[in-house]
Formats: C-alpha cells, sequence, structure tokens
C-alpha cells in the first residue's frame, strides 16, 4: 500500500511537470507573436514605368515630391510654355516585419526621370503652318487683336447715304459677326526654344501678306479711274490709302499709295445697317382735253413718305463686298398728288411709278457714297436674267459709252425721269424705240467695270441721280 501510494505521487509530479513547461512554451509564443506583431509595419513599393525603384512609408510622400517638382519645372522658363513629363508611377501596399524604407532614393530616381519639355502652339491657317507662338494664350490674343484692329478701321465703306435730304444721317450700325475668312487652327506641339516667333512679327505678316508699299506719281493726263485701270486694282483702295482726295482732284507730281495689302488672314465682318429712306409718293392725273399737251395743273401737293430699310453690309478687311436689304418697313405713308393732265397722250410717257426691273431680284449694292465717289444707283442680282424696262419710255441709248458700264440702255421717260441699265450681256432694244412698261429690254452680265453678273439700275430726275429705293417697294 505504501508502495502504491509513492506511484501516485509520482505520476501527479509528471503531470504537474508538463504543466509547468506547456505554460513556459505557451508564455513564449504569446510573446514572440506581440512582439512580431508589434514590429509589423506598413510600407509602400514604388515603380516607375513599371520598374521598382523602392520603398517608401507612404505614397504621399511620393505625391507631394511630384506636384512639388512639377510646379518648379513649369516655373522655370517664364519665356516658354513648358509641360512636366513624368513617368508613370504605380504603388503596391505591403505589411512587413521590421521592414526598412528609402525614400530619399526613390525620390531621387524619380527626379531623374522628370523633365520640362518646351511645348508651343502652332497657328494654321487653311491647313499651312504660319507660325509658332508661346501658348495658346498667347495665339488666341494676336487673333483677337487682329480682329479688332479691323473692326475698328474708321472708313466703314459707308460714308453716308443720299436721299431727298443728303444730310440725313445713316442711323445705327449693329456689328452682327465677326469672324476669319479662312480656317484657322491652333495646335500644341513639342518645340525647341529657338522655333518661337514673335507674336507683334507674326501678326504684321498675317496682316499685310509680306506685301511691300507701292508709290506712284500723278502724271499729266492722269485720273483716279485711269490710274486703277493701269495698275488693276480697285478705286477704292486709292481713295482709301489717298482720304485728301477730294472730288477725284489729283495734280501731275502728287504722290499716292497704291498699296494693296494681300493678307494671309482676313476678317469678315457683318453689320447690320438701319436706314431712314424717302418713299416717292405717286401722281394721279385727271385727263382734260380742253389743256394743250405737255401742260399740267397740279389740283393738290403729294408729299413723300419714309421707310425703315434694314441693310446687312459684309465686309472683308474693312472693304466692303456685299449689301442685303434685310427688311422694308414704311413708317409714314405717301400722300398721292392730283394733277391735272392735257388728254393727249405722248407715246412713250411714263406713269411715274416704277416697276422693278428684275424679278425676284436681290439687293448686292445700294445708293450712295463710297469711298469719296458715288454709286449712283443700286445693284439687283436674281436667277431671272431678264431685264425689264421699269416704266413707259423711249430708248434714248443702247450701246456701250466706256464709261464702266458696259453695255447699257437709258430710257427717257418724257415726264422729267431718266432710267439706266448697265452691264447688260445682250440688249434687245435700238436707239429711238418705244418700249411699254414690264417689256423685256435685255439680259443680266457682267460687262464694263462689274464684279459678278448683275443690273446697275439708275433712276435720274431733271439729270440728277435719286435713289431708286425711293420709288420701287417691297
Amino acid at each position: 500500500m505504501q508502495k502504491a501510494y509513492a506511484s501516485i505521487l509520482l505520476h501527479k509530479w509528471s503531470i504537474a511537470k508538463t504543466v509547468s513547461v506547456l505554460s513556459v512554451v505557451t508564455a513564449v509564443i504569446w510573446g514572440g507573436n506581440a512582439f512580431v506583431k508589434l514590429n509589423m509595419t506598413h510600407i509602400v513599393h514604388v515603380s516607375l514605368n513599371g520598374q521598382e525603384v523602392g520603398v517608401v512609408k507612404d505614397k504621399a510622400i511620393v505625391e507631394q515630391y511630384v506636384a512639388d517638382k512639377s510646379d518648379e519645372l513649369e516655373k522655370s522658363n517664364k519665356d516658354l510654355h513648358l509641360v512636366v513629363r513624368t513617368p508613370k508611377v504605380t504603388y503596391t501596399d505591403e505589411k512587413a516585419f521590421l521592414a526598412e524604407t528609402n525614400e530619399q532614393e526613390v525620390l531621387t530616381k524619380l527626379a531623374g526621370a522628370m523633365y520640362a519639355q518646351p511645348v508651343g502652339t502652332e497657328l494654321l491657317v487653311d491647313g499651312k503652318p504660319m507660325g509658332i507662338l508661346k501658348d495658346q494664350e498667347t495665339a488666341s490674343q494676336m487673333l483677337d487683336q487682329i480682329k479688332t484692329t479691323v473692326v475698328k478701321k474708321k472708313d466703314s465703306g459707308k460714308v453716308k447715304v443720299l436721299s431727298a435730304t443728303p444730310s440725313e444721317p445713316i442711323g445705327e450700325v449693329e456689328l452682327q459677326k465677326v469672324d476669319f475668312v479662312q480656317k484657322v487652327e491652333l495646335k500644341d506641339i513639342p518645340i525647341q526654344p529657338q522655333d518661337v516667333v514673335n507674336p507683334e512679327e507674326l501678326r504684321k505678316k498675317l496682316e499685310t501678306g509680306d506685301v511691300q508699299p507701292t508709290k506712284y506719281t500723278v502724271e499729266k493726263g492722269d485720273c483716279v479711274s485711269c490710274i486703277a485701270k493701269k495698275f488693276n486694282i480697285p478705286k477704292q483702295m486709292i481713295y482709301q490709302n489717298n482720304p485728301w482726295i477730294v472730288d477725284d482732284m489729283i495734280k501731275a507730281g502728287q504722290q499716292l499709295d497704291l498699296t494693296v495689302l494681300q493678307p494671309t488672314l482676313a476678317v469678315r465682318t457683318v453689320e447690320k445697317v438701319v436706314e431712314q429712306q424717302e418713299v416717292q409718293y405717286e401722281t394721279e392725273y385727271q385727263k382734260d382735253d380742253t389743256m394743250r399737251v405737255g401742260n399740267d395743273q397740279t389740283i393738290k401737293e403729294g408729299k413723300n413718305g419714309l421707310k425703315k430699310v434694314i441693310i446687312l453690309v459684309t465686309k472683308i478687311n474693312g472693304l466692303m463686298i456685299e449689301e442685303t436689304v434685310q427688311n422694308e418697313e414704311i413708317v409714314q405713308e405717301p400722300v398721292k398728288a392730283l394733277v391735272r393732265k392735257g388728254t393727249k397722250v405722248i407715246k412713250g410717257e411714263g406713269t411715274g411709278k416704277f416697276a422693278w426691273p428684275v424679278v425676284s431680284s436681290t439687293i448686292s449694292s445700294t445708293f450712295g457714297y463710297r469711298w469719296g465717289t458715288l454709286h449712283k444707283g443700286v445693284d439687283l442680282t436674281s436667277s431671272n436674267k431678264n431685264i425689264m424696262a421699269a416704266d413707259n419710255g423711249k430708248v434714248v441709248y443702247a450701246g456701250n459709252k466706256n464709261d464702266g458700264y458696259g453695255n447699257q440702255i437709258i430710257l427717257d421717260h418724257m415726264n422729267g425721269y431718266r432710267t439706266l441699265y448697265g452691264h447688260l450681256s445682250q440688249i434687245n432694244v435700238t436707239s429711238g424705240k418705244i418700249v411699254e412698261k414690264g417689256e423685256k429690254i435685255g439680259y443680266m452680265g457682267s460687262t464694263g467695270d462689274s464684279t459678278g453678273v448683275h443690273l446697275h439700275f439708275e433712276v435720274q430726275r431733271n439729270g440728277t441721280p435719286e435713289n431708286p429705293l425711293k420709288y420701287l417697294n417691297r
């Protein structure tokens, strides 16, 4: 029994010893895990263009460095537009035991991979390179300056509009549109610093086309139109370049500026012009067989009316190329005159009321002064090229006078009025013929000093040209 008791004690001791060893091992393992856990850190592997260059604690360090370095490189040359080229930076997060980082080495390699690339803005006109400017802002400012220069030109090409009262003001002029005739493109491209041109020099090149000044000394027998024909330039350019010319008066020995610029970049403007024009009153005749032919007596005075006309004027580089009547509105109706007249009708005598000489016509140029000279009529265009007599009358001229109107017809309406039809390609009447209102007399063309097919139509009253729109209404 004593032996059994000793055996039991020995067994308990073994168990106790085992428990103690297990406790120590457990404590060691737990302590080791805690140590490892305590020394595990978050790191970031940094790669440039797919190749790892080092380890940092936080990717924010790299991102901040990229931002600061980019700002520094962009400002390194104020005369150039610099675009910073940066490698593709990627990050891989990891937790590691007692990991070491090398931020400075990563940043050094990143600095070596970043650089500033000079980038300029290339200006293309109709696809052709014109020059390279610092940046888009500089290019846009230069283009705006070209537009502004044209818009601010004092010679609007429409000095005044004639009516019964020559001093009548033009009225409001509203700029509707400003653009370039050519296609303009701005494209950013990599450059070398020496590629950038001076914006002022490029602007002058675009505005003048590098044309050199042309001077001419007036010779004996010269006239403005003669000089224009001799040099094949528009008379308008002579008036514009030499504003001192008044009433076409030039003298031998005077020097004219005949420079005709050929801008590489042309500015087109569209202006809305509001004018007030007279509307000629009609005359009603009471035939009286007691009065001699040609005699008349006014029973009631007539009074001209007024209409508001809206005209769209298109110019290129300040020079008018087209006028279009957009709208007409009667603001004051004319008062009809009543006249007692002899009963014997003179063949070919006009009614005093004019019809449009072209069906469905569009006005391409109105009546008035243009660059120091009077445009004595209106220019009409239409898909219907037939020209008709605006009123009854007698053909007093049918041919070419070499006065700029080319083939022309002049009708005498035997009531103080005459009408002229110019630039015809075909004349269908002869001098002395009596024509009726609406009868075809010719065919529209571009003979004489004409740009494009159209009819030049004049109304003359007692030898003085008057605005045809005064007698014609839509």
